[in-house]
């Protein structure tokens, strides 16, 4: 991926970023994604995590707001979150 001058950038750094991840409802999935923001995002507390069930159960969405300082950081975040094994989508 080439990489995007910050002049050319649409999101100023640092900030607070919101990601969306959706995987199958789990007792353990929004632990699981707080556990791999930690990595990326040390301040990140995991009381924040907006939860969203799907009309069946059978899914949920997950809204993390995460502070970036960089975009190589939020690609990396990006990329592991997408990598996991729990995760059905990120947006």
């Amino acid at each position: 991926m080439k990489p995007i001058p910050p002049e050319e950038s649409l999101i100023t750094y640092p900030c607070d970023f919101p990601i969306k991840v959706m995987g199958r409802a789990r007792e353990d999935f929004a632990r699981a994604m707080a556990e791999v923001v930690l990595e990326f995002d040390p301040s990140f507390d995991p009381a924040t995590i907006e939860v969203r069930p799907s009309s069946r159960g059978n899914y949920v969405g997950l809204t993390l707001t995460v502070r970036v300082e960089s975009r190589e950081q939020l690609d990396a975040l990006y990329r592991a979150l997408h990598g996991h094994e729990l995760v059905s989508v990120v947006l």
